[in-house]
């Protein structure tokens, strides 16, 4: 094809291609500050060197994993001082505001949906009872009747004069083939998409996802009511259909102060998607970095001293825009602090393997460990990817449970002092890719609450005892692992 080259040249080509592709990859992950797991980049690296041609472009398109974010030199808390009558719950609000979260905030009024029915009641009731703005955020809106029925309240509400905002996961709607959001736009809502696919590729966006779920009415006022959980806004999550009964899942609505912490975190989202760019959402009142404020310490003190006393609940973002894997970080800490039980519902259970390491000790150690997860959910190579782990943990004496149907709640109970529920799942993409929101709870009264419904759930399922596979299966479970990382 071009005479006078020879093969001694193309392989030369060839290799400084390669070597420079992978200074690429460490120069950028370097001045981005992109910390990976240790598989994944591992994974990338192998990537690079066997299909340099190919591994590079998706790097560019897949690979960031963190927004570029202020860079604080040191986050110092100060802990109360030791005292027999502090509660055993402050690890947990001392842990979040480490990670940057906002300090807990009161809320009342809490309802947790018994069923899909119930949660599409309350859905509807929040949304009828805005006077002044809808702020909805979602991955997906399903093409069906209650996606028909949403952009319908919607368009009523824009046009009596509430200021409706939609803000859609851009993957999301082409995944679930929204209805169309045009009335909406007509009716004078505001709709932005984030992130759609391919948008600003080079950046490193596309693959990172906004799985956060809220829908918050009246925001600012005494009358502010927040809708969350693990739904999205199809008839799947709340109805079914002639076909097939509706999934199981979590949702609850409250009101109160912590809704402000959730609406925060919505204009965050709103201005990025947007274009725009907000001082990062969720730091507690002490430890606020504007935007291009130079490296320093930051101490959060006072937080720190009202952590003595949890209370509340608070909102914990996790994703690119948080400088720390915050659900993650917290998971480790419940994992290795808890006393009697730790009880965990996730549609999808890929953790890694500190994570797991930390269920398992804790199985060892005496703590009751409850994993309840769908005998079989809607992602085939996650049901594959997850019989490790099942068998690790069983191995270590947590107790794996397996519910009829489609399950698709997201929640974490420890001890009578945590209860974590959202959008986050126990895989590798909720805890380090998405864009995932969870809530906080920690009065024990509350936390009970979410243990019961727990509880109601296990009763629906059978026990499981993974079984050892054979070596072609053990091989298959390996390979999805190390695909699952970079999907």
């Amino acid at each position: 094809m071009f005479p006078g080259l020879t093969a001694t040249y193309w392989l030369t080509l060839h290799g400084i291609v390669t070597i420079g592709a992978v200074l690429l990859y460490v120069v950028t992950s370097h001045v981005l500050r992109q910390r990976r797991h240790p598989t994944a980049a591992i994974a990338w690296v192998l990537f690079i060197l066997l299909v340099p041609y190919l591994a590079l472009p998706a790097f560019w398109t897949f690979g960031s994993r963190k927004q570029a974010r202020p860079r604080i030199t040191a986050l110092r808390i100060t802990p109360p001082a030791p005292s027999d009558t502090q509660p055993e719950a402050a690890w947990a609000v001392q842990t979040a505001l480490a990670l940057g979260q906002p300090a807990p905030a009161a809320f009342d009024d809490l309802h947790l949906h018994a069923d899909g029915s119930a949660a599409l009641q309350a859905l509807w009731a929040t949304l009828d009872g805005a006077r002044h703005t809808l702020d909805i955020c979602t991955f997906l809106i399903g093409r069906d009747a209650v996606g028909a029925e949403l952009i319908a309240r919607l368009v009523a509400k824009a046009r009596a004069g509430v200021g409706v905002r939609l803000m859609i996961d851009g993957l999301g709607r082409i995944m679930a083939g929204s209805p169309s959001l045009k009335p909406l736009v007509a009716a004078g809502a505001q709709v932005t998409r984030f992130v759609p696919p391919l948008h600003s590729p080079l950046k490193g966006r596309t693959n990172l996802r906004d799985h956060r779920k809220m829908v918050i009415a009246d925001a600012g006022e005494a009358t502010a009511r927040l809708w969350s959980g693990g739904r999205n806004l199809a008839s799947e999550y709340f109805t079914g259909s002639a076909a097939a009964p509706p999934w199981r899942d979590l949702s609850f609505d409250l009101h109160g102060a912590l809704v402000a912490q959730a609406h925060e975190l919505f204009e965050h989202d709103w201005a990025f998607a947007n274009g725009r760019r907000l001082a990062p959402a969720l730091d507690s009142a002490d430890s606020a970095v504007a935007p291009d404020a130079p490296d320093r310490a930051v101490a959060v003190s006072d937080a720190a001293a009202a952590s003595s006393a949890p209370a509340g609940a608070q909102v914990v973002a996790s994703g690119p825009d948080q400088i720390d894997d915050t659900v993650y970080a917290l998971l480790l800490t419940a994992a290795y602090r808890a006393r009697q039980r730790i009880a965990i519902v996730t549609p999808y259970f890929v953790p890694d393997a500190a994570l797991l390491m930390a269920l398992g000790m804790a199985a060892r150690r005496g703590v009751v460990v409850d994993l309840l997860v769908p005998a079989r959910s809607n992602h085939a190579l996650s049901d594959v990817a997850r019989r490790r782990a099942l068998r690790t943990l069983a191995d270590a004496g947590g107790r794996v449970w397996l519910a009829p149907g489609m399950l698709h709640a997201k929640l974490v109970v420890v001890d009578d002092v945590l209860a974590l529920a959202g959008s986050v799942n126990i895989d590798s993409r909720s805890l380090f890719l998405n864009y995932e929101m969870m809530l906080a709870f920690h009065d024990a009264a509350v936390v009970e609450r979410f243990a019961q419904w727990f509880e109601a759930e296990r009763t629906l399922a059978q026990r499981s005892v993974p079984k050892q596979p054979g070596l072609l299966g053990d091989v298959a479970d390996g390979l999805v692992l190390w695909l699952g990382f970079q999907l």
